[in-house]
């Protein structure tokens, strides 16, 4: 009898142990972090993380299985977390995505976010192939969705949900590249320095007037693409403000052009007053079927483009505002 409670009791601490935590352990070191917390959050859960001053941290979280979004200050990566996991981080914000590592229990799901991060990133930089002739990018594209698909089918440890996400994810991805870099070939074969300008005419200005590329004829113009719901747009007004009063009275006019759609035009307006947006505002005919934005290829925004005194392009991709490498471009056409 005394045998059977004994065995009965064992048993009882064995299941204890072995029983699932019904939490996520997180704990880790990062090196030079940006902020005094971390930030672990999805579309339904977040939850902030004291770090301490040697950049250690350690909490739990209940959460549901999924793919999370870990920010220190401004910067990110993702993690895979399921309650029952003892997950421990360290990480370098130096380097963030190439050192960001996991050890515990749960750990290779989020190795392998990690490392589908860095390989994608590796594999599909754009400049590996705008130095191709047109014929020769699809073939390479559909090189490198050769070798992801080979990559995210590899462990077959990794939780499936983030497999199949991946292989799911693929084709798109790469018919967005073979597009996005078919316009970058463009961009340099055809809209290069030196050629015609594609002209924008009678897009509705702010005054309830209109304005064509033509009119601003003899001088430099540098166009601003963008829109009112576009946030690293609105990141740039403050920049483009002062670059505007450095460069008043020379030969050059500031054009922001809208790609908000008609139901946006009173919002575009708006913004115009209550920012004080200076030169010459704009609104797309067509908003992103425009034939101006059409011409240039413009896919996404912000796009600056800086265009001559006789119309013609002398950077289809011109820096941004906020780059120092726009104020060499001015002076080095004496502007």
């Amino acid at each position: 009898m005394k045998k059977i409670i004994y065995l009965i009791a064992v048993l009882a601490i064995v299941s204890c142990k072995t029983e699932s935590k019904d939490y996520v352990t997180f704990s880790g070191k990062i090196t030079d972090q940006n902020s005094d917390s971390i930030v672990v959050r999805n579309r339904t859960y977040s939850k902030t993380i004291k770090v301490n001053e040697d950049g250690t941290f350690s909490d739990t979280l209940k959460v549901a299985t999924g793919v999370y979004s870990f920010f220190d200050g401004a910067e990110s990566t993702s993690i895979f977390l399921k309650n029952g996991y003892d997950l421990n981080m360290t990480l370098d914000t130096k380097m963030f995505d190439e050192t960001a590592n996991y050890s515990g229990t749960g750990a290779e799901h989020s190795n392998f976010l990690a490392a589908k991060s860095l390989l994608e990133e590796k594999l599909l930089d754009i400049e590996n192939f705008t130095s191709l002739k047109e014929d020769e990018i699809g073939p390479a594209l559909d090189k490198v969705k050769a070798d992801l698909n080979e990559f995210y089918t590899a462990n077959k440890a990794i939780d499936s949900s983030l497999t199949k996400s991946a292989i799911g994810n693929l084709d798109p991805m790469i018919n967005y590249y073979k597009s996005s870099v078919g316009d970058q070939v463009y961009l340099k074969t055809k809209l290069v320095k030196g050629t015609e300008s594609p002209v924008f005419q009678n897009y509705e200005n702010n005054n309830g007037n209109t304005t064509s590329l033509s009119d601003l004829k003899g001088k430099y113009v540098y166009v601003d693409v963008w829109a009112t719901w576009c946030g690293p747009c609105k990141r740039e007004i403050p920049f483009l403000k002062e670059v505007e009063k450095k460069y008043h009275g020379k030969n050059i006019e500031f054009v922001s052009i809208s790609v908000d759609a008609p139901k946006d035009h009173e919002a575009w307006k708006k913004m115009i007053v209550e920012k004080e947006l200076g030169g010459i505002q704009l609104f797309a005919d067509n908003s992103w079927k425009s034939d101006f934005v059409k011409n240039y290829k413009i896919n996404g925004i912000p796009r600056f483009i800086l265009i001559d005194p006789n119309g013609n392009i002398v950077s289809a991709d011109a820096p941004r505002p906020s780059s120092e490498d726009l104020i060499k471009m001015f002076d080095e056409e004496n502007i």
